[in-house]
């Protein structure tokens, strides 16, 4: 008996398709903060690895004969050689439906503590690529409940714009004002880099009761990885290009493009990059278009990615290499300043440097001659501004002066806006057109 259970057993394992496999280790040789060293591995870059037993890091370079990860977990206790263990690819992101009303980390994970997320689809990471002509005109305005932006800087779907002002100056109430009141199919939302308390707090004000149910969250704040952070607007944009393919209007949100670059910056300087412009190595700037590029409206399709960014400008420098290239690439940009802000006006948008390159497609005739008329009133008086609060200007010397003064309290009501007041956009121009359209 026992002779034939051998015989049947030593069938079986000829029979079965069994196919060995080898075990791919490392060892760890060097860490030095955030970023680790080691050898014994032949990896590409992104896969993540699991150093000793509770350490993920992802493979960002070589260097030699090692390999260089970045900690994706933060300080951990580890020790010389420890092993390191390849876990899988990083490049794809969980999508779909299933993803709607969850808020994820950088590595998509749920941490709402709703559970697991269960029948998600998987889009690549990095994006697919598209050409030029795979992207379709902004010809259709997007409400944003804004009166200044409405009025004065109309945004289109598919249209991707900056906010840009300094620190404390109204970014994210701005944002927010502008969340609350637009209309889309999805609101993707990634908080990458900013502080933990925002994201409990933007949740409970701005994407409250339905608007909730229709979102996708991916928050990762500044005290995390900075691959982590990275992955994260990666992910972010990825969740975002999956609800455009199937056809639907997707509000991307991102506070703040700046720390993506601050993120870029510390793996360049980790990894030996010469720092160039105010610190930042080449391929911090470099990766801003990737991810700007990937919004925008499908030329083959009626999905569309109207993408929304935060600039934070470091010493309200609006000649910061981040401000900078971001403005060069979007599609528009608004600018905030501190000194409007210190007057109590809010939101506080300087009209004059702010720009929508696309408000001549989709505005009327009426309203962008009333948005002239307004801008070249402001203009008139800040030129003139320390005239008229000296009392050196004496009335009827200039008309266009007198007419900028006269005009003045209105641009200020029309700017000005308390943050729970949604002005539509018809209401906006109406009012634009009443005031400073030709009679």
């Amino acid at each position: 008996m026992l002779n034939r259970f051998a015989a049947d057993y030593l069938d079986t394992l000829a029979n079965a398709d069994f196919r060995p496999t080898a075990k791919v280790s490392g060892r760890l040789m060097s860490c030095d903060g955030l970023l680790m060293e080691a050898v014994g591995l032949s990896l590409p870059v992104g896969t993540v690895c699991m150093v000793g037993d509770t350490v993920e890091a992802e493979v960002i370079g070589f260097r030699g004969e090692r390999t260089l990860l970045m900690n994706l977990g933060g300080p951990a206790p580890l020790l010389p050689k420890a092993l390191v263990r390849p876990l899988g690819a990083a490049g794809e992101a969980e999508v779909g439906d299933a993803m709607l009303g969850r808020v994820v980390d950088g590595a998509g994970k749920p941490i709402d503590g709703l559970g697991p997320i269960r029948g998600a689809q998987t889009w690549p990471l990095a994006g697919k690529l598209q050409g030029p002509l795979d992207r379709g005109r902004v010809l259709e305005p997007l409400d944003v409940g804004v009166r200044a932006i409405n009025g004065l800087l109309t945004v289109g779907k598919g249209q991707r714009i900056g906010i840009m002002a300094g620190s404390g100056v109204g970014k994210s109430v701005l944002l927010g004002m502008m969340v609350r009141a637009a209309k889309a199919d999805v609101i993707v939302i990634g908080l990458i880099g900013e502080r933990s308390r925002e994201v409990a707090d933007f949740l409970d004000t701005k994407v409250a009761g339905e608007a909730r149910k229709r979102s996708v969250v991916v928050a990762v704040p500044a005290n995390h990885s900075p691959v982590l952070r990275i992955r994260g607007a990666l992910r972010t944009h990825a969740i975002a290009e999956y609800f455009r393919a199937q056809g639907k209007n997707v509000l991307l949100i991102m506070d703040s493009l700046t720390r993506v670059a601050h993120a870029g910056r510390e793996i360049g300087l980790a990894l030996g990059e010469p720092a160039s412009a105010r610190g930042y190595p080449p391929s911090a700037i470099a990766m801003l278009p990737n991810l700007i590029e990937r919004a925008g409206t499908d030329a083959h399709g009626t999905g569309a990615i109207t993408a929304i960014y935060t600039v934070l400008a470091d010493g309200d420098d609006g000649n910061d290499p981040v401000v900078d290239s971001a403005r060069s690439i979007l599609d528009g940009h608004i600018v905030l300043s501190r000194a409007l802000a210190e007057r109590g006006v809010y939101p506080a948008i300087n009209v004059g440097p702010s720009v929508s390159r696309v408000m001549t497609d989709i505005a009327g005739h009426d309203h962008l001659a009333a948005a002239r008329v307004l801008r070249r009133h402001l203009a008139t008086y800040e030129e003139n501004r320390d005239l008229v609060l000296m009392g050196a200007y004496r009335a009827g010397t200039d008309p266009a002066i007198d007419a900028a003064i006269a005009y003045h309290p209105a641009v200020t009501d029309y700017i000005r806006q308390d943050p729970e007041e949604t002005v539509s956009l018809g209401d906006a121009a109406a009012e634009l057109v009443g005031v400073f359209g030709t009679p």
